[in-house]
């Protein structure tokens, strides 16, 4: 049985990594006003948040056709797979599982499972990067679901925002909550645990950062953890040498967020994705 994992640009794994276990990622789509790019292939991370303060129109964000999924599997088939692992950013965020499902029920080439990772981000990415490497050992879809299923149980990740305008562009949020926010100089504190998305507010910068520091010391120790920003490699680099302590042994990565998620959030995000060692039951 060779069965290869599918997932989407969201995900934030390192290029290394999706080389190595021969990840197959679907780009999502940034679109400003008619202009449609293909996320990682037509724009890169740090050529979208140079434009992005600049663009004509505010970008919004799409999911590709069904069509193109099912082209992938098919493709994944013909090079010799014999099953399909697709897993994909959360359902309560994006409509890219729901899509996905659509193409796996019609593709007849392959059995495709469709797997809603219930996180964003490189909480998805770890899962994939989890699923590659049981995969590559010679595991079935059947054998890797309850795998992630419980690594699910030990996967948070938690962010600072700056500012809560692109949430509201973005009509992720209600515009009159957005503007007293922006009156009042609140810094949204997102987190995300098991499929369930939450949010903090928090009046000061400062405070964001010592609530950074918080979750990240409780929810330690950590079998892996990843800092992600977006155009805020300054400020991130500094919590990481503040929060040494709470680190696991080994590299932990530093990545910038993708545009998927910037588009919504904005530049000057910083937070972690974090595998603990421990199951939780998640922010409450």
């Amino acid at each position: 049985m060779t069965v290869r994992i599918v997932t989407d640009s969201s995900c934030d794994l390192p290029a290394a990594e999706i080389s190595k276990y021969g990840i197959y990622v679907v780009p999502l789509y940034i679109n400003v006003g008619n202009q449609g790019f293909l996320d990682g292939v037509d724009m890169t991370r740090d050529e979208f948040y140079q434009k992005l303060l600049t663009f004509p129109e505010y970008p919004t964000t799409a999911v590709p056709s069904g069509q193109k999924f099912r082209a992938v599997y098919d493709s994944l088939a013909e090079e010799g797979a014999s099953e399909i692992l697709s897993i994909h950013i959360s359902t309560s965020l994006s409509a890219t599982c729901n899509v996905a499902q659509l193409a796996a029920d019609e593709t007849k080439s392959i059995p495709v499972t469709v797997f809603d990772s219930r996180q964003l981000s490189l909480g998805t990415g770890f899962l994939v990067e989890t699923a590659a490497k049981l995969a590559k050992e010679g595991a079935t879809v059947s054998e890797i679901i309850p795998v992630l299923d419980e690594q699910l149980t030990r996967t948070h990740v938690f962010a600072a925002l700056d500012t809560l305008l692109y949430l509201h562009r973005s009509g992720r949020m209600n515009s009159i909550l957005s503007t007293i926010g922006e009156i009042l100089q609140l810094k949204p504190f997102l987190t995300m645990f098991n499929g369930k998305p939450g949010a903090i507010r928090i009046r000061t910068r400062k405070h964001a950062m010592e609530k950074l520091v918080e979750l990240l010391k409780e929810y330690a120790p950590y079998e892996k953890v990843a800092l992600l920003h977006s155009d805020s490699a300054g400020r991130a680099q500094e919590i990481l040498t503040e929060v040494k302590e709470y680190l696991p042994d080994g590299d932990v990565w530093f990545e910038q967020l993708n545009p998927i998620l910037g588009a919504h959030l904005g530049p000057g995000v910083i937070g972690f994705a974090c595998i603990s060692t421990k199951q939780s039951g998640g922010l409450t």
